[in-house]
């Protein structure tokens, strides 16, 4: 069996919910190590395809999978030398190592995932015409409905009037509906209306956030939130983004535990899931909202994940502007290490989550719709997608603009 065939099993078995790293399946990775156990054999160094396949693979682990932990460690370092094209026949192989590299296939984004596969195709020798032209055909069609729902979405956005009396705060509105594409299922065209509730409660979220980081003092900041609570219900969660303000006021450090507490809800999450749900019909039944009041691991590891990893990415200009303390901040006084030390930790911790959200995936709530719980997966890619490369959606003008202008802008020639 090779490594190909193993990536095979291993996406199949995902997909039909089973937990596709089971024993026997982690004895077919073992009979890629040497007979001692130690080390994979570096013979299958030269398989690219393999190698690359396995990597991928590796990707689909859950906690205590020390071997593919172990995959992933051996295969990077020999895909990255491999990736400016050192002995790959097909000549599309460097650069889906390269694209792999920067985002496996689990990490990506299912729609830019969509467009960089389909140039591959078309590169590759021996293609099916008619299946190319298909997929053309398919995307034009969903990128012709995107642009008609932009275009509602901002005649709501400029009538609202919000970026004008809030010239403080990001104007995002193009990069919050990308994120709504990018959210799980809702690319899919027959999800119109959850990209439209996603999007405006996203994008109003986004205004609060600057709001109490940025802009108001403490004392505009208790009577806004007073305001809010009498008149919009959302106690919880404004409530932590009232303590980040005043732990910012205080010039208090909390301990990292605290701001994980208070973090992983302030980050909104639980109320841009709702927003999501309440356009999804059918696939949102009441008690999927239930189900989502509990608190269950699957959304408390993809909030975590977002919040750690925004904070390892934009806590330097974050504490530059005078922003509350981060993950990172809170760490390092906690635990009396150095940036470096406490971003390496995080950074572990981030993993760990896709390794909880894996694991929930695989042995989903029997209640709850599958198209659900893919928008847990669906904020973490789009983290992965968005931060990646720094905060390309503060600054969109970057990676983020070259997608935009490929997912809502540019349709493939047919």
């Amino acid at each position: 069996m090779n490594l190909q065939t193993l990536f095979s099993i291993s996406t199949v078995c995902l997909h039909v919910g089973n937990n596709p790293l089971d024993r026997s399946l982690i004895d077919i990775f073992k009979r890629f190590k040497s007979d001692e156990g130690d080390e994979f054999k570096q013979e299958i160094v030269s398989d690219l395809e393999g190698l690359l396949s396995l990597y991928e693979a590796a990707y689909l682990r859950t906690q205590g999978e020390s071997i593919l932990d172990e995959a992933v460690d051996f295969t990077k370092p020999h895909l990255a030398a491999a990736a400016a094209g050192a002995g790959a026949e097909d000549s599309t192989l460097a650069e889906r190592i390269a694209h792999a590299l920067k985002w496996p296939h689990r990490k990506g984004m299912k729609r830019v995932e969509h467009l960089f596969f389909i140039s591959i195709y078309e590169k590759t020798q021996g293609h099916d015409e008619a299946v190319l032209k298909l997929a053309k055909l398919s995307f034009n069609v969903a990128q012709h409905l995107y642009q008609k729902e932009l275009g509602v979405l901002t005649k709501w956005w400029i009538e609202l009037d919000l970026p004008k009396r809030t010239s403080y705060a990001r104007d995002r509105l193009v990069e919050v509906y990308f994120w709504a594409i990018g959210m799980g299922c809702l690319w899919k065209p027959k999800y119109s209306l959850a990209r439209y509730c996603f999007t405006r409660v996203t994008t109003i979220g986004s205004v609060y956030d600057d709001t109490y980081d940025a802009y108001g003092t403490i004392e505009e900041l208790e009577d806004f939130t007073a305001a809010i609570h009498r008149y919009m219900q959302l106690k919880y969660a404004v409530s932590l983004y009232l303590e980040e303000a005043r732990w910012l006021d205080k010039g208090y450090v909390p301990t990292f535990e605290e701001y994980r507490r208070v973090s992983s809800v302030s980050i909104l999450y639980q109320w841009l899931a709702f927003a999501a749900f309440c356009g999804m019909g059918e696939s949102a039944p009441k008690e999927v909202f239930d189900w989502l009041f509990t608190e269950p691991k699957l959304f408390v590891a993809s909030s975590e994940h977002c919040r750690l990893m925004d904070d390892v990415v934009t806590h330097e200009f974050e504490q530059d502007r005078g922003h509350a303390p981060s993950s990172v901040e809170c760490y390092m006084k906690q635990y009396g290490v150095s940036r470096k030390e406490a971003i390496d930790v995080l950074s572990d911790l981030v993993e760990e989550n896709w390794k909880i959200i894996n694991g929930e995936l695989l042995n989903p709530p029997a209640h709850v719709p599958k198209e659900i719980l893919l928008i847990f997966l669906g904020f973490a890619q789009i983290m992965e997608v968005l931060y990646g490369d720094g905060d390309g959606y503060t600054n969109s003008k970057t990676t983020t603009k070259d997608m935009l202008t490929a997912l809502l802008v540019t349709p493939f020639n047919v």
